[in-house]
Protein backbone atom coordinates (compact mmCIF):
# COMPACT_ATOMS: atom_id res chain seq x y z
CA UNK A 1 0.00 0.00 0.00
CA UNK A 2 2.43 2.81 1.01
CA UNK A 3 4.95 1.18 -1.30
CA UNK A 4 2.83 3.24 -4.37
CA UNK A 5 4.00 6.54 -2.54
CA UNK A 6 6.66 8.59 -1.42
CA UNK A 7 7.53 7.68 1.83
CA UNK A 8 9.26 9.23 4.98
CA UNK A 9 12.60 7.51 6.28
CA UNK A 10 12.08 7.75 9.56
CA UNK A 11 8.03 7.08 10.09
CA UNK A 12 5.78 5.19 7.71
CA UNK A 13 3.67 8.70 6.64
CA UNK A 14 3.11 9.35 2.72
CA UNK A 15 2.08 11.57 0.13
CA UNK A 16 -1.41 10.02 0.57
CA UNK A 17 -1.35 13.20 3.38
CA UNK A 18 -1.19 15.71 0.08
CA UNK A 19 0.00 18.30 2.63
CA UNK A 20 3.18 16.21 3.47
CA UNK A 21 6.89 17.40 3.21
CA UNK A 22 10.13 16.03 3.11
CA UNK A 23 13.56 17.51 4.31
CA UNK A 24 16.77 16.57 2.46
CA UNK A 25 17.27 13.56 4.51
CA UNK A 26 13.98 12.42 3.14
CA UNK A 27 12.27 13.10 7.08
CA UNK A 28 8.69 14.31 7.00
CA UNK A 29 7.25 17.48 8.51
CA UNK A 30 5.12 14.74 10.65
CA UNK A 31 8.45 13.53 12.49
CA UNK A 32 9.35 17.20 13.21
CA UNK A 33 5.95 17.77 14.26
CA UNK A 34 6.26 15.06 16.84
CA UNK A 35 9.39 16.28 18.27
CA UNK A 36 7.81 19.61 18.52
CA UNK A 37 4.48 18.48 20.78
CA UNK A 38 6.69 15.86 23.04
CA UNK A 39 9.13 18.79 23.94
CA UNK A 40 6.12 20.48 24.93
CA UNK A 41 3.84 18.34 26.44
CA UNK A 42 5.32 15.27 27.54
CA UNK A 43 7.38 15.08 30.50
CA UNK A 44 9.80 12.62 32.12
CA UNK A 45 11.71 11.60 35.07
CA UNK A 46 11.32 14.30 38.06
CA UNK A 47 10.21 16.86 36.06
CA UNK A 48 7.15 14.28 35.34
CA UNK A 49 6.94 13.19 38.97
CA UNK A 50 6.91 16.95 40.73
CA UNK A 51 4.54 18.64 37.76
CA UNK A 52 1.73 15.23 37.93
CA UNK A 53 2.04 15.62 42.34
CA UNK A 54 1.33 19.09 41.82
CA UNK A 55 -1.64 18.59 39.56
CA UNK A 56 -2.89 15.93 41.31
CA UNK A 57 -2.80 18.14 44.52
CA UNK A 58 -4.63 21.14 42.56
CA UNK A 59 -7.79 18.58 41.71
CA UNK A 60 -8.01 17.16 45.28
CA UNK A 61 -7.98 21.30 46.68
CA UNK A 62 -10.75 22.03 43.98
CA UNK A 63 -12.48 18.91 45.02
CA UNK A 64 -12.76 19.24 48.44
CA UNK A 65 -16.74 19.13 49.74
CA UNK A 66 -17.75 17.97 46.43
CA UNK A 67 -18.64 14.30 45.47
CA UNK A 68 -15.93 13.72 42.53
CA UNK A 69 -12.55 15.39 42.62
CA UNK A 70 -12.66 14.77 38.39
CA UNK A 71 -14.34 13.03 35.84
CA UNK A 72 -12.81 11.25 32.76
CA UNK A 73 -14.69 9.53 29.85
CA UNK A 74 -14.25 6.08 29.92
CA UNK A 75 -14.89 3.65 26.57
CA UNK A 76 -13.01 0.16 27.48
CA UNK A 77 -10.18 1.12 25.33
CA UNK A 78 -6.76 1.13 26.33
CA UNK A 79 -6.01 5.04 26.95
CA UNK A 80 -9.00 5.72 29.05
CA UNK A 81 -8.82 2.82 30.53
CA UNK A 82 -5.27 3.55 31.69
CA UNK A 83 -6.47 7.07 32.92
CA UNK A 84 -9.10 4.86 34.91
CA UNK A 85 -5.97 3.09 36.56
CA UNK A 86 -3.83 5.86 37.11
CA UNK A 87 -6.31 8.14 38.54
CA UNK A 88 -7.35 5.66 41.03
CA UNK A 89 -3.68 5.64 42.02
CA UNK A 90 -3.42 8.87 42.51
CA UNK A 91 -6.23 8.32 45.33
CA UNK A 92 -8.60 10.49 42.84
CA UNK A 93 -12.08 10.10 43.13
CA UNK A 94 -13.50 9.82 40.20
CA UNK A 95 -16.48 9.47 38.60
CA UNK A 96 -16.11 7.64 35.24
CA UNK A 97 -18.53 9.04 32.60
CA UNK A 98 -19.23 6.46 29.58
CA UNK A 99 -21.32 7.79 26.06
CA UNK A 100 -23.50 5.41 24.76
CA UNK A 101 -23.90 5.72 20.86
CA UNK A 102 -25.15 2.22 20.07
CA UNK A 103 -21.90 0.57 18.19
CA UNK A 104 -20.28 -0.59 21.19
CA UNK A 105 -18.48 -3.68 20.58
CA UNK A 106 -18.94 -6.51 23.08
CA UNK A 107 -15.57 -6.68 24.29
CA UNK A 108 -15.58 -2.94 24.96
CA UNK A 109 -18.82 -3.65 27.28
CA UNK A 110 -17.19 -6.25 29.15
CA UNK A 111 -14.35 -3.98 29.84
CA UNK A 112 -15.78 -1.43 31.00
CA UNK A 113 -17.97 -3.48 33.40
CA UNK A 114 -14.34 -5.02 34.56
CA UNK A 115 -12.60 -1.64 34.91
CA UNK A 116 -15.91 -0.35 36.99
CA UNK A 117 -15.78 -3.27 39.17
CA UNK A 118 -11.68 -3.43 39.69
CA UNK A 119 -10.86 -0.05 40.41
CA UNK A 120 -14.59 0.54 42.17
CA UNK A 121 -15.59 3.40 40.34
CA UNK A 122 -19.00 5.34 40.37
CA UNK A 123 -20.20 5.07 36.28
CA UNK A 124 -22.35 7.55 34.39
CA UNK A 125 -24.01 6.38 31.15
CA UNK A 126 -25.30 8.70 28.82
CA UNK A 127 -27.13 6.92 26.07
CA UNK A 128 -28.06 9.00 22.68
CA UNK A 129 -30.92 8.68 20.76
CA UNK A 130 -30.54 6.37 18.59
CA UNK A 131 -32.82 8.20 15.93
CA UNK A 132 -31.37 11.67 16.23
CA UNK A 133 -27.93 9.75 16.16
CA UNK A 134 -28.54 7.53 13.25
CA UNK A 135 -29.33 10.56 11.03
CA UNK A 136 -26.67 12.42 12.11
CA UNK A 137 -24.54 9.99 10.87
CA UNK A 138 -26.14 9.16 7.40
CA UNK A 139 -26.28 13.33 7.21
CA UNK A 140 -22.28 12.81 7.14
CA UNK A 141 -22.02 10.01 5.13
CA UNK A 142 -24.02 11.90 2.62
CA UNK A 143 -21.54 15.19 3.14
CA UNK A 144 -19.29 12.69 1.75
CA UNK A 145 -16.92 14.92 4.75
CA UNK A 146 -13.70 12.75 5.81
CA UNK A 147 -14.51 13.15 9.66
CA UNK A 148 -17.60 11.02 9.98
CA UNK A 149 -16.77 10.35 13.84
CA UNK A 150 -16.36 14.16 14.66
CA UNK A 151 -20.46 13.85 15.82
CA UNK A 152 -19.32 11.04 18.76
CA UNK A 153 -16.41 13.20 19.67
CA UNK A 154 -18.22 16.25 19.81
CA UNK A 155 -21.24 14.69 21.87
CA UNK A 156 -18.23 13.18 24.05
CA UNK A 157 -16.91 16.35 24.99
CA UNK A 158 -20.39 18.13 25.22
CA UNK A 159 -21.73 15.52 27.96
CA UNK A 160 -18.13 15.67 29.67
CA UNK A 161 -18.67 19.22 30.31
CA UNK A 162 -22.24 19.56 30.71
CA UNK A 163 -21.75 17.11 33.79
CA UNK A 164 -18.69 18.66 35.05
CA UNK A 165 -20.80 21.75 35.03
CA UNK A 166 -23.66 20.19 37.12
CA UNK A 167 -21.53 18.49 39.29
CA UNK A 168 -19.05 21.34 40.08
CA UNK A 169 -16.51 19.15 39.31
CA UNK A 170 -13.34 21.68 37.81
CA UNK A 171 -11.61 19.07 36.31
CA UNK A 172 -11.67 16.13 33.07
CA UNK A 173 -9.32 13.90 32.78
CA UNK A 174 -8.58 12.65 28.85
CA UNK A 175 -6.88 9.79 27.26
CA UNK A 176 -5.47 12.11 24.77
CA UNK A 177 -1.46 11.77 24.71
CA UNK A 178 1.19 12.83 22.17
CA UNK A 179 2.78 9.05 22.51
CA UNK A 180 0.46 7.35 20.61
CA UNK A 181 -1.38 10.08 19.18
CA UNK A 182 1.41 12.87 17.90
CA UNK A 183 1.02 12.45 14.24
CA UNK A 184 -1.83 12.95 12.55
CA UNK A 185 -2.10 14.87 9.31
CA UNK A 186 -4.73 17.91 9.48
CA UNK A 187 -6.87 16.80 6.53
CA UNK A 188 -7.87 13.54 8.06
CA UNK A 189 -9.75 14.99 10.93
CA UNK A 190 -12.27 18.28 11.45
CA UNK A 191 -12.13 20.28 14.88
CA UNK A 192 -14.37 18.44 16.80
CA UNK A 193 -16.25 21.54 18.46
CA UNK A 194 -17.36 22.74 14.84
CA UNK A 195 -21.48 23.08 15.93
CA UNK A 196 -22.18 25.71 13.02
CA UNK A 197 -20.38 22.92 10.54
CA UNK A 198 -22.48 20.02 12.43
CA UNK A 199 -25.33 22.01 12.05
CA UNK A 200 -25.30 22.98 8.31
CA UNK A 201 -24.66 19.57 7.46
CA UNK A 202 -27.05 17.94 9.50
CA UNK A 203 -29.21 21.17 7.64
CA UNK A 204 -28.35 19.81 4.38
CA UNK A 205 -28.63 16.39 4.88
CA UNK A 206 -30.78 15.06 8.06
CA UNK A 207 -34.42 14.18 8.48
CA UNK A 208 -34.69 13.87 12.04
CA UNK A 209 -34.82 17.23 14.53
CA UNK A 210 -31.97 17.35 16.69
CA UNK A 211 -33.79 17.76 20.50
CA UNK A 212 -31.23 15.45 22.99
CA UNK A 213 -28.28 15.49 20.84
CA UNK A 214 -25.42 16.81 23.58
CA UNK A 215 -23.67 19.89 22.06
CA UNK A 216 -20.87 22.00 22.60
CA UNK A 217 -20.33 25.39 20.39
CA UNK A 218 -16.89 27.06 20.56
CA UNK A 219 -18.57 29.85 22.84
CA UNK A 220 -19.73 27.44 25.15
CA UNK A 221 -16.30 25.16 25.68
CA UNK A 222 -14.85 29.38 26.32
CA UNK A 223 -17.89 29.86 28.46
CA UNK A 224 -16.77 26.28 30.32
CA UNK A 225 -13.36 26.75 30.39
CA UNK A 226 -12.91 30.70 31.08
CA UNK A 227 -15.84 31.74 33.47
CA UNK A 228 -17.08 28.42 34.90
CA UNK A 229 -12.98 27.60 35.42
CA UNK A 230 -13.14 23.85 33.94
CA UNK A 231 -9.72 22.32 33.16
CA UNK A 232 -8.84 19.32 30.94
CA UNK A 233 -5.42 17.32 31.67
CA UNK A 234 -4.18 15.02 29.45
CA UNK A 235 -2.28 12.74 32.11
CA UNK A 236 -0.76 10.12 30.11
CA UNK A 237 1.42 13.07 28.76
CA UNK A 238 3.31 12.74 32.62
CA UNK A 239 3.74 8.92 32.99
CA UNK A 240 5.32 6.72 30.43
CA UNK A 241 2.90 5.75 27.83
CA UNK A 242 4.13 2.61 26.43
CA UNK A 243 1.64 1.00 24.64
CA UNK A 244 2.23 -2.91 24.34
CA UNK A 245 3.63 -2.91 28.51
CA UNK A 246 0.44 -1.16 29.57
CA UNK A 247 -1.92 -3.40 27.39
CA UNK A 248 -0.44 -6.15 29.70
CA UNK A 249 -0.35 -4.62 32.80
CA UNK A 250 -4.55 -3.64 32.21
CA UNK A 251 -4.95 -6.77 31.15
CA UNK A 252 -3.52 -8.48 34.53
CA UNK A 253 -5.27 -5.95 36.66
CA UNK A 254 -8.42 -5.42 35.61
CA UNK A 255 -9.46 -8.08 33.14
CA UNK A 256 -9.08 -5.63 30.35
CA UNK A 257 -9.35 -7.44 26.59
CA UNK A 258 -7.93 -6.35 23.45
CA UNK A 259 -9.86 -5.23 20.83
CA UNK A 260 -7.81 -5.03 17.73
CA UNK A 261 -6.89 -1.38 16.18
CA UNK A 262 -7.32 1.64 17.82
CA UNK A 263 -10.65 2.85 18.66
CA UNK A 264 -11.87 -0.06 17.50
CA UNK A 265 -13.64 -0.75 20.57
CA UNK A 266 -16.81 0.66 18.46
CA UNK A 267 -18.10 -1.46 15.43
CA UNK A 268 -18.70 1.99 13.51
CA UNK A 269 -15.14 3.12 13.81
CA UNK A 270 -13.78 -0.11 12.83
CA UNK A 271 -15.96 -0.04 10.21
CA UNK A 272 -15.26 3.17 9.05
CA UNK A 273 -11.43 3.19 9.93
CA UNK A 274 -10.68 -0.28 8.04
CA UNK A 275 -13.42 -0.12 4.99
CA UNK A 276 -14.32 3.59 4.54
CA UNK A 277 -11.79 5.80 4.46
CA UNK A 278 -8.96 3.49 2.41
CA UNK A 279 -12.03 2.75 -0.17
CA UNK A 280 -13.23 6.52 -0.34
CA UNK A 281 -10.61 8.52 0.57
CA UNK A 282 -7.35 6.85 0.22
CA UNK A 283 -7.04 7.26 4.02
CA UNK A 284 -5.17 4.56 6.21
CA UNK A 285 -4.99 5.95 9.88
CA UNK A 286 -2.96 3.27 10.93
CA UNK A 287 -0.02 5.28 9.13
CA UNK A 288 -0.58 7.85 11.24
CA UNK A 289 -1.06 5.31 14.85
CA UNK A 290 2.27 3.47 13.58
CA UNK A 291 4.19 6.81 13.10
CA UNK A 292 3.43 7.73 16.11
CA UNK A 293 4.54 4.48 17.60
CA UNK A 294 7.89 5.12 15.76
CA UNK A 295 8.44 8.54 17.12
CA UNK A 296 8.06 7.74 20.92
CA UNK A 297 9.90 4.37 20.00
CA UNK A 298 7.35 2.11 20.94
CA UNK A 299 7.71 0.82 16.73
CA UNK A 300 10.59 0.10 14.47
CA UNK A 301 10.16 1.28 11.12
CA UNK A 302 10.73 -2.21 9.79
CA UNK A 303 7.91 -3.74 12.65
CA UNK A 304 5.57 -0.70 11.25
CA UNK A 305 6.04 -1.49 7.24
CA UNK A 306 5.57 -5.16 8.14
CA UNK A 307 2.19 -4.44 10.15
CA UNK A 308 0.63 -2.15 7.09
CA UNK A 309 1.39 -4.52 4.99
CA UNK A 310 -1.54 -6.44 6.34
CA UNK A 311 -4.81 -6.08 5.43
CA UNK A 312 -7.34 -4.41 8.58
CA UNK A 313 -10.04 -6.63 7.65
CA UNK A 314 -10.34 -10.42 7.36
CA UNK A 315 -12.91 -11.11 4.20
CA UNK A 316 -15.35 -12.58 6.90
CA UNK A 317 -14.97 -9.75 8.84
CA UNK A 318 -15.96 -7.10 6.54
CA UNK A 319 -18.72 -9.24 5.25
CA UNK A 320 -19.84 -9.39 9.07
CA UNK A 321 -19.29 -5.76 10.07
CA UNK A 322 -20.47 -4.56 6.32
CA UNK A 323 -23.81 -6.54 6.82
CA UNK A 324 -24.14 -5.32 10.72
CA UNK A 325 -23.61 -1.23 9.57
CA UNK A 326 -25.73 -1.03 6.49
CA UNK A 327 -28.80 -2.83 8.35
CA UNK A 328 -28.19 -0.67 11.98
CA UNK A 329 -27.82 2.62 9.73
CA UNK A 330 -30.91 1.05 7.48
CA UNK A 331 -28.85 1.64 4.27
CA UNK A 332 -29.11 -0.46 1.45
CA UNK A 333 -25.97 -2.36 -0.40
CA UNK A 334 -26.54 0.16 -3.41
CA UNK A 335 -27.58 3.39 -1.57
CA UNK A 336 -24.35 3.05 0.33
CA UNK A 337 -22.46 2.27 -3.13
CA UNK A 338 -23.85 5.65 -4.20
CA UNK A 339 -22.66 7.36 -0.98
CA UNK A 340 -18.84 5.88 -1.24
CA UNK A 341 -18.56 6.85 -5.24
CA UNK A 342 -19.64 10.42 -4.31
CA UNK A 343 -16.94 12.99 -4.65
CA UNK A 344 -15.13 13.74 -1.42
CA UNK A 345 -15.68 17.46 -0.02
CA UNK A 346 -13.80 19.14 2.79
CA UNK A 347 -15.79 20.20 5.40
CA UNK A 348 -14.97 23.67 4.93
CA UNK A 349 -17.59 22.96 1.96
CA UNK A 350 -19.94 23.68 4.52
CA UNK A 351 -20.58 26.42 7.42
CA UNK A 352 -17.75 26.69 9.60
CA UNK A 353 -16.96 28.55 12.95
CA UNK A 354 -13.40 27.38 12.80
CA UNK A 355 -12.65 31.20 12.16
CA UNK A 356 -13.46 32.41 15.39
CA UNK A 357 -11.25 29.66 16.90
CA UNK A 358 -8.32 31.65 17.42
CA UNK A 359 -9.98 34.81 18.83
CA UNK A 360 -11.47 32.69 21.32
CA UNK A 361 -8.49 30.89 22.30
CA UNK A 362 -6.79 34.44 23.18
CA UNK A 363 -9.93 35.66 25.15
CA UNK A 364 -9.37 32.61 26.89
CA UNK A 365 -5.83 33.00 27.74
CA UNK A 366 -6.43 36.73 28.62
CA UNK A 367 -9.14 34.86 31.52
CA UNK A 368 -6.56 32.73 32.53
Amino acid sequence: MSETYPICTRCIMDTTDPDIEFDENGVCNHCREYVRLATRYVFTGKEAEQKLSQIVAKIKERGKNREYDCIMGLSGGTDSTYVAYLAKKLGLRLLAVHLDNGWDTEISIRNIENIVKSLDLDLYTYVIDWNEFRDLQLAYLKASVVDIEAITDHAIIATWYKIANDRGIKYILTGANVATEGVMPKKWLHYKNDLTNLKDIHNQFGTVKLQTFPTLGLRKQLYYQAIKNIKSISILNYVPYVKKAVKKLIAQELGWEDYGGKHYESVFTRFYQAYILPRKYNIDKRKAHLSSLICSSQFTREEALEEIRKDPYTEEELKKDKEYVLKKLGLAGEEFEKIMSLPVKSNFDYKSEIKCLGLLRLVYRIFN
